[in-house]
């Protein structure tokens, strides 16, 4: 199955989904949720197994703890400055357009049950998280960041043992391998999962939504593409690295995140792509699985452009000093979420806690959050690609001669 074939069959997908969610009675049409239930349980299924034994293979090829902490720091580092940016053109662009003075919606009516419970968003709690005190209990519940530290001492330890650790690393080398090739497996029923998806979207919420929500999607999507067609460009750009040629090979993880509103979905697909543009897969296997921790830049920007949205749909205005702070708490807490349901809505109604938002102004999204989530997930797919390509620049391991391989050619994952 070549990427070119993949990838229209993706968007016949999208395209069947809006027909047949369209078209049949909505219970019917949210019934064939089911196919993207079964889909996104396939990925998650391959997602723990594959991040620990790819990363654990790149860190005991490094070999060393200063490397490893070298790339630790720069990773992390640019993780925070586009952290920033995201946050700031959040905010820039709620303030600009002013979607909550505009979008006339009806208020919902004091007290009104989200689903979503606010949680307190403090430094201790982040720390606590990052740490598992379980592998077996990450593994299980897909908690990347604690696979990544987890798979971080097990590598340097690895390492350490010199001709025993070959063993283990040949051996993790060879899981690996398996793990690609049952994404090739999986990967044939992504259509599927799009169609099921999108049928859902549509059935549930009609096509009228977008009518009544339009102002607000604009605002928002005009947001990402600034940000993935300008902040994104001008980044690879100082440093160049040929970004349109990065968005073709990328543009199939971009186009299933899109469509299945997971950024998780796409993961393995990300992998072999950046590969094929010329990454080293050991700083792919490092940077990649942190950036969904540490990098979710779609989800940032909306958690900024969410909240001023509906302090402004309440007629509360937030200072410039209000803003600031709501930017450089979400900056530090809102960090190795990804894992818990709804996690973006989550942060926000703690976001909005801190400033007396009333809670119930979530439901302003719970409508059309699901067509906003297609948005920012593929932005951050973009986000976390730019990243792993920044970092292999600065450490001299992007070979740009590798960029020039088809994008169709060869299958998932080689592992180089």
């Amino acid at each position: 199955m070549s990427k070119i074939n993949i990838t229209w069959r993706i968007f016949i997908g999208m395209m069947l989904g809006v027909i047949l969610g369209y078209f049949l009675p909505q219970e019917w049409g949210e019934s064939l949720q089911l196919l993207s239930k079964i889909f996104l349980r396939l990925i998650k299924m391959i997602i723990g197994p594959l991040v620990f034994s790819t990363l654990v293979v790149g860190i005991a090829k490094l070999g060393d703890f200063k490397i490893v902490g070298r790339i630790g720091l720069k990773t992390l580092g640019y993780f925070y400055f586009a952290t920033i940016l995201s946050l700031i053109i959040g905010l820039v662009a709620v303030n600009i357009f002013r979607p909550g003075e505009i979008v006339q919606s009806a208020l919902p009516a004091a007290g009104t049950d989200t689903g979503i419970v606010a949680q307190k968003l403090t430094l201790e709690g982040f720390l606590l998280h990052v740490f598992p005190q379980s592998f077996v209990e990450a593994m299980a519940t897909n908690e990347i960041l604690q696979i990544v530290i987890f798979s971080i001492f097990f590598g340097i330890a690895t390492a350490s043992l010199g001709e025993q650790g070959k063993i283990v690393v040949r051996g993790l080398d060879a899981v690996a391998h398996v793990m690609f090739k049952v994404v090739n497996y999986v990967m044939a029923f992504a259509p599927f999962g799009v169609l099921g998806a999108i049928a859902a979207v549509v059935a549930k919420q009609g096509l009228s939504i977008f009518v009544e929500y339009a102002y607000l999607i604009f605002c928002f999507f005009t947001a990402l593409l600034f940000f993935v067609f300008v902040v994104l460009w001008l980044i690879c750009l100082a440093l160049r690295i040929p970004y349109i040629r990065l968005l073709q090979h990328i543009k199939e993880p971009l186009l299933l995140s899109f469509s299945t509103a997971s950024s998780e979905a796409s993961f393995p697909q990300t992998i072999a792509a950046l590969e094929k543009f010329g990454c080293s897969n050991r700083v792919i296997s490092f940077v990649l699985p942190l950036g969904y921790s540490f990098n979710l830049d779609g989800s940032m920007m909306y958690m900024t452009f969410a909240t001023a949205y509906i302090a402004q749909r309440y007629g509360i205005a937030l200072s410039l000093q209000d803003q600031i702070t709501m930017m450089l708490t979400l900056m530090i807490t809102s960090k190795g979420i990804a894992g818990v349901p709804r996690a973006s809505l989550v942060v926000i109604a703690g976001t909005m806690a801190m400033f007396n938002l009333p809670l119930e102004g979530l439901a302003l999204l719970l409508g059309i959050d699901q067509v906003l989530d297609m948005g920012r997930s593929a932005t951050s797919v973009a986000g976390n690609a730019v990243a792993t390509c920044v970092v292999s620049k600065w450490e001299g391991e992007l070979d740009l001669s590798a960029s020039r391989i088809p994008v169709e050619a060869k299958e998932v994952g080689t592992l180089r």
